[in-house]
């Protein structure tokens, strides 16, 4: 049956009202690998590890394109081609009751018949103007432009003789944005800026983040950063500052163009699940393109010092998306006043006071949870370290108070299982990174890592070894149930430290082994191997704790505390990097203690206390469903009337309400 695309980026094939649920993953084996398209950003933003510092760059892809699900020797819904996807509604759904059966085998199709079979399957159900705008956004921007902005707070604060734990600190706050992603949804769908929920507030990020690229590019013209290290510490820490903001700048960009983006093809996803993950192996394809690009040039011109390039190159980048999303490629239909519980607030902004009433709470909560980490992340970094960590363990508290007295009981052991996990595992990814990278001045003994090699070529490791890990996940770990699964992770997580210790305590040198080989092989792996094995069942988790209606609104909920707790985690790293009295930078560094935080703060409290938090989460496999939301009856509106009715008088979902936040 042939489709045509219509102004809203997706398929006009007409289907029945059984089609409009939450995707489905075709098989109980891709259940993670749709998982890791949902949320592997977030696992590539924050995770209980210290990848931030170590590859900031590197992105998770789905393999599910390569991949095909099948029990007769045919193909499945995600990797058949062209008009066979458009079956009579029954076949479809009779293909799904299949795939749920758990016979199903993982084999694999020939690359170019499985690539030709996955774009076909792309443009049957996305218009080639979204495509092109999602795939630039993640290849410029995600991969290009932030990695490059991330890959360069090592170096650049380095230089200026920015400390460790200081450098954690500035990290962190430039990695607030993503933190923020529930509250950008929670507006952009509050408050259509002349009728369009998305388009403005694109708009508006990209010029932030051109302004930041362009303050960057004229203090590294004018030699302003050479007169501040000539001026003394006071200088320096301005400059500093100022760079941070320019960071976080381009860092809301990224962050708040991916929150839209995805907020687009979970509407698509939803209406047409016959699609599958397609749409999440495209958009992570191209942020791993992108990242791999970034990373093959950010290493070697920091090591000769062209930062003016380097900033050049991120302004480009940033610039890219401005055209195709003033002009549409982002699809969606104009509000007007004269919609259903649509108001008008001032002057081209609308407020959806429908959506508001129907779902108060939840949109209150979601909001302060994206609010909460930036607004706490900058108290530490320009107050006080110890107050920021008091206030932002208070937060916490509150935050898994909320979770106990606002959501079912379930869903708050999982919230606080993930709590416990992620702050158990405090980041001292900036302290190992400097002693890495330490001079023969700072440090005569030490490694003496060169940024082409720490960044550019442990990067593309690190990229490269994710996907092989999504792969191995889907073959082995993916029938395991949540619980082994999880203790798995954790424990393999604690034994990746000891490579760090390993080369801390320069055992590798006595065994013969030099640094570059003994951590490109030994780190450079592991710790990409953690992020998958973190990512995956947890994105499944996030998914599965979701309510019926509100799917992405307590994902998105979910994913923001995460993301919170990872924040405080880098605080909390910050802190025992100062505390312990290293010193990190100038002609005489100390690293004494490092040994110790890696063997105490690395291995054995996030065993200690991450093991057991894995017994609040249900065990059962991660085919099946966590919480039976048909008992639960948890959140149940008290404005029934905004809602819809199709023609047997059952509800329906709202179609002014956009997926993300539903």
């Amino acid at each position: 049956m042939p489709s045509s695309i219509d102004e809203d980026g997706q398929s006009s094939l007409e289907l029945d009202d059984s089609s409009q649920t939450q995707p489905t993953p075709p098989s109980p084996q891709s259940s993670g690998g749709t998982g890791v398209g949902i949320n592997l950003q977030q696992a590539f933003m924050f995770r209980p590890n210290d990848s931030i510092m170590h590859n900031a760059g590197t992105v998770a892809i789905d393999p599910t394109p390569l991949i095909t699900y099948d029990a007769d020797g045919g193909a499945g819904p995600t990797a058949i081609s062209g008009d066979a996807l458009f079956h009579e509604q029954g076949e479809v759904q009779n293909d799904k009751e299949q795939a749920a059966d758990g016979d199903d085998d993982v084999s694999w199709h020939h690359p170019i018949s499985a690539t030709k079979s996955y774009f076909s399957t792309l443009s049957s159900f996305f218009s080639w103007k979204f495509l092109s705008w999602l795939g630039l956004i993640n290849f410029a921007v995600t991969g290009g432009v932030f990695t490059l902005v991330m890959s360069l707070g090592l170096p650049l604060f380095k230089e200026l003789g920015i400390d460790a734990s200081r450098q954690q600190l500035y990290m962190t706050l430039i990695m607030s944005p993503w933190a923020m992603k529930p509250f950008i949804g929670v507006a952009s769908d509050l408050f259509p800026i002349r009728g369009y929920n998305k388009r403005y507030f694109a708009i508006y990020s990209i010029l932030i983040g051109l302004v930041g690229c362009v303050v960057l590019l004229v203090l590294y013209h004018s030699g302003t950063t050479s007169r501040a290290v000539d001026q003394g510490s006071s200088a320096v820490q301005h400059l500093a500052d100022i760079i941070v903001i320019c960071f976080t700048a381009v860092s809301y960009e990224s962050a708040t163009l991916d929150i839209l983006g995805e907020g687009k093809y979970s509407e698509l996803m939803r209406k047409f699940p016959e699609s599958g993950s397609s749409i999440i192996s495209f958009k992570f394809g191209w942020a791993l393109a992108g990242s791999i690009i970034t990373q093959m040039y950010v290493g070697p011109l920091s090591d000769r010092g062209h930062w003016h390039v380097l900033f050049w190159i991120a302004l480009a980048l940033a610039l890219s998306p401005l055209y195709p999303t003033i002009v549409g490629w982002l699809p969606e239909k104009k509000k007007t006043s004269e919609d259903p519980g649509i108001t008008k607030v001032c002057p081209g902004v609308l407020f959806d006071k429908g959506s508001f009433l129907q779902k108060k709470i939840p949109f209150i909560v979601i909001t302060v949870s994206g609010l909460a980490g930036p607004l706490l992340a900058a108290v530490t970094t320009y107050a006080d370290l110890t107050i920021g960590l008091i206030a932002s363990a208070l937060m916490l508290v509150a935050l898994a108070l909320t979770t106990y007295f606002v959501f079912p009981r379930v869903v708050y052991n999982i919230i606080l299982s993930v709590m416990l996990m992620s702050v158990s595992s405090p980041s001292i990814g900036s302290a190992l990174s400097y002693f890495y990278t330490a001079d023969e001045q700072c440090l005569p003994d030490g490694p003496h890592f060169n940024y082409t090699y720490y960044i550019t070529l442990t990067g593309i490791v690190g990229s490269v070894v994710n996907f092989v890990a999504v792969v191995l996940y889907q073959s082995f770990m993916s029938t395991w149930r949540f619980r082994p699964a999880l203790i798995f992770t954790i424990v393999v997580g604690s034994l990746a430290p000891i490579v760090d210790l390993i080369i801390v305590m320069r055992w590798n040198i006595k065994w013969g082994i030099s640094d570059e080989l003994f951590f490109l092989l030994g780190n450079a792996v592991f710790e990409s191997l953690v992020t998958i094995l973190i990512g995956i069942p947890m994105s499944s988790i996030f998914a599965k704790i979701a309510p019926p209606g509100m799917e992405s609104a307590v994902f998105a909920y979910t994913v923001g505390i995460t993301n919170f707790c990872n924040m405080l985690s880098g605080l909390l790293g910050s802190g025992i990097i100062e505390w312990s009295g290293m010193v990190t930078v100038g002609d005489n560094c100390n690293f004494d203690q490092l040994p110790y935080i890696i063997v105490l703060w690395k291995v054995l409290i996030p065993m200690l206390i991450g093991i057991p938090a894995t017994f609040l989460i249900p065990n059962v496999l991660q085919t099946e469903n966590l919480i039976d939301w048909e008992k639960e009856r948890w959140y149940e509106s008290e404005h029934e009337g905004v809602g819809t009715s199709d023609e047997d008088g059952e509800d329906v979902e709202d179609s002014r309400i956009e997926p993300h936040l539903l």
